[in-house]
């Protein structure tokens, strides 16, 4: 079962350090989901992970080879002892297991974690309980993260009540069994009273710079901020609608493509549709939404992973 550790611990842990916290556990080649681009590799295969539109007790699985055409790996892949898995998110561990995270309740005060070695066959291995002051009202979306060395953690979105701001959750052994507290990314939270601030988080590493795709709880819109580091501070340098997507849209999910570009999946909620759009010019500018084919309709709140192949030849 996850463990947790003390807050003052896990501050010490990330005082001062540009990235995650040294002897973390460490994701595969894959890196995670939204870490960016492999200038050196092209992705081989892409895993998605979501919760079926009719079930937010079921986990799907599927996958691709060009991120567009998906097919079932298991349709009714994993349903957790107790509770939901709504937003799941997928990891490629250095261990060679894949590890899922998801949200277990709409007021939960922690999240679930699973392993597969196939993405076919899941374990429960408990939830990872979080250690916050105050009375916590809720734990949504958590989405794997990989920083330029591959050590893993997990974005979060927390709520006391009062608006979600993402905060960071890293693991203090490889086995995933122990957790630090989470820590708050710095200019994420609610910015004005009344403000419900961001969730559905997902960070990807670009250029040397680490790119906040968040979902905006008052517009319901997809913004974008950077930061030099994964906890921030965060600067926003795209708000509003700015790429066209329109709303309201959640679970924002983004993967390099075997061409170079990258690409962003979109849950029209609402709507009961999703989406993909695509950008070639580091996130400036964004093909026009199209819809997912087989999928839309049928999953929500899906996380894709890039498995990437070897290393180019020199």
């Amino acid at each position: 079962m996850a463990m947790t550790v003390g807050r003052r611990s896990a501050l010490a842990l990330l005082t001062g350090l540009p990235l995650l916290a040294t002897g973390t556990a460490r994701a595969q080649s894959a890196l995670g989901p939204g870490v960016g681009a492999d200038p050196d590799r092209a992705p081989v295969r892409y895993t998605m992970t979501a919760f079926r539109a009719d079930s937010d007790t079921t986990l799907a699985v599927y996958e691709s080879t060009d991120g567009t055409d998906f097919t079932a790996v298991r349709e009714h892949a994993f349903t957790p002892p107790s509770g939901l898995v709504r937003d799941p998110s997928i990891l490629l561990h250095s261990d060679g297991n894949y590890y899922l995270t998801y949200t277990i309740a709409g007021d939960a005060t922690a999240i679930g974690l699973a392993r597969s070695r196939d993405r076919i066959t899941w374990t429960p291995l408990g939830n990872i309980t979080m250690l916050v002051p105050g009375r916590l009202e809720g734990a949504w979306a958590p989405e794997w993260y990989a920083d330029a060395a591959g050590r893993a953690g997990i974005i979060v979105s927390l709520t006391w009540g009062r608006g979600f701001t993402p905060h960071l959750l890293i693991p203090l052994d490889a086995g995933l069994t122990t957790w630090a507290p989470p820590v708050p990314l710095l200019g994420l939270g609610p910015g004005t009273p009344g403000s419900l601030g961001y969730i559905d988080t997902t960070l990807v590493r670009l250029a040397g710079r680490v790119f906040a795709f968040v979902k905006n709880e008052d517009s319901k819109l997809i913004e974008l901020a950077v930061a030099d580091r994964p906890i921030g501070p965060y600067a926003f340098v795209a708000t509003g609608d700015w790429a066209g997507w329109g709303g309201p849209r959640e679970g924002q999910s983004v993967v390099r493509l075997p061409d170079g570009g990258h690409r962003i999946y979109l849950d029209a909620y609402l709507d009961g549709r999703y989406f993909f759009s695509d950008s070639y010019d580091g996130f400036r500018s964004w093909s026009p939404p199209t819809e997912l084919p087989g999928l839309s309709g049928v999953v929500r709140h899906g996380t894709v992973l890039a498995e990437y192949g070897a290393p180019a030849a020199p």
